[in-house]
């Protein structure tokens, strides 16, 4: 064992969680489903649940990676007082910070929009 046995557990790693991850959102989503056919079936009423709007998704995904990427500069900036370089890693953070932006441009540009509309 000279290291390859590391490079492909990442690998795997790597492609399997995101893929683990999608099963269960799709297999939860499919069971959610089964369990609503089933119910009409037996002719019990069964509200549907309202889906959030284009506005409130991107509102909802402005908020998290803004916070997210403020949360890792944070940590980095205080990683950076002992080592250094950790400040290099800070600067990561504005890619996520700046989707973030964007999304709540996204936002407000969805509701300027909808008042238009009405």
């Amino acid at each position: 064992m000279d290291g390859n046995i590391i490079g492909f557990a990442a690998v795997v790693l790597f492609m399997g969680i995101p893929m683990g991850a999608m099963y269960t959102f799709f297999r939860v989503r499919r069971l959610r489903t089964d369990e609503r056919l089933a119910a009409l079936a037996r002719g019990v009423n069964v509200p549907m649940e309202a889906e959030l709007s284009e506005s409130a998704r991107s509102r909802r995904w402005g908020i998290l990676l803004t916070a997210v990427s403020l949360g890792y500069m944070a940590c980095c900036a205080l990683l950076g007082r002992s080592e250094p370089d950790a400040l290099t890693a800070a600067a990561f953070g504005v890619i996520p910070l700046s989707v973030g932006l964007g999304f709540f441009v996204d936002f407000a540009l969805i509701r300027r929009d909808a008042k238009q509309i009405v």
